[in-house]
């Protein structure tokens, strides 16, 4: 099989390609590297049957060539991070949609069956005790606020699918990511577990954003890819969760983390107006999976827990500071 993974540099497209160029399959990664890195793919790149094509998937006539030779297509290519979501909401825009937009239209052209990579982000604010049902209902704050700029357009890219798959019999199929964690992630964009990581292993003080009582679901991106493997083979219309049910509050988490790395870093409580330029007024304060469609549609579940994704990102923050 032929897959191309948009986005194949990033750190979920990179651990997918190297997933499925384990099963035997040729992978082209299609990648304009603004956000992905070849680091993360520099174990790949002499395997054969691996291709990384440099580009965008704002280029028609590239996604078109791409998505023809292909047999199945995974489009994880998106502007990542809340960081970037504030500081560049015009480029967050045109990459998420307009990128969609192209691999969707020849997706349903060529009859090429495809998984969208969504997020947890376009169910907005939910009490901590709800788990969010894929049917459950979008609760945003103020249509100003910058931060749900991202939401909007992974919500967009939702619609659109569904809408050829209505229209043109488009085969395609949705996933909802939650704060997927693992070896390569980059602390840059404001995943929390590499930067925290980052801070114990240099002895500095781990910056938690508000009073850090925000809960979060940590899957390791092992168990996430193995899901995106399983789901597109259903390409079926429908939309999954795809994330960990176990909850931790950040401030629980900072101090698993100062006790998985032996450190003596302090706690620094931050505001969000300190962190981003602006300031950010809107947080996604909880958020956790309801996961019993996936489980009944292809029997998947997390395998590995917090302690096992901590390791893994302590060792490979380790190895990159070595290297």
């Amino acid at each position: 099989m032929r897959a191309l993974v948009t986005g194949g540099a990033g750190f979920i497209g990179s651990h997918l390609s190297e997933l499925l160029l384990d099963e035997g399959h040729e992978v082209f990664a299609l990648d304009d590297l603004s956000t992905g890195e070849e680091g993360n793919i520099s174990r790949l790149r002499d395997r054969e049957g691996f291709h990384l094509v440099v580009d965008s998937v704002l280029s028609q006539p590239v996604v078109s060539e791409l998505v023809h030779r292909c047999d199945v297509v995974y489009h994880l290519a998106a502007a990542v991070g809340v960081r970037l979501i504030v500081e560049q909401p015009g480029r967050t825009l045109l990459t998420n949609v307009q990128g969609a937009e192209n691999v969707l239209e020849y997706c349903a052209r060529f009859e090429k069956p495809v998984l969208i990579a969504s997020s947890s982000e376009v169910y907005g604010n939910h009490p901590a005790d709800v788990l969010l049902e894929e049917d459950a209902q979008r609760i945003y704050g103020p249509t100003t606020a910058k931060r749900w700029a991202y939401a909007d357009t992974k919500a967009l890219d939702e619609f659109l699918a569904l809408a050829l798959r209505h229209e043109r019999g488009l085969n395609c199929v949705i996933a909802r990511l939650f704060n997927t964690v693992g070896p390569r992630q980059n602390s840059r964009y404001g995943n929390v577990i590499p930067r925290f990581v980052q801070r114990a292993l240099a002895g500095e003080p781990l910056e938690i954003h508000g009073d850090g009582s925000q809960t979060r679901c940590f899957c390791h991106v092992a168990d996430v890819v193995r899901a995106l493997r399983g789901l597109l083979e259903l390409a079926d219309g429908e939309i999954y969760n795809v994330g960990s049910t176990d909850r931790i509050t950040i401030r629980e988490l900072s101090k698993r983390v100062l006790e998985a790395t032996g450190s003596s870093s302090e706690l620094a409580f931050v505001t969000y107006e300190e962190v981003y330029e602006g300031g950010v007024t809107e947080e996604m304060f909880h958020r956790a999976p309801a996961i019993g469609k996936i489980k009944q549609a292809i029997g998947w579940e997390p395998t590995l827990g917090l302690d096992r994704i901590l390791a893994d990102v302590i060792e490979s923050v380790q190895l990159a500071s070595a290297g």
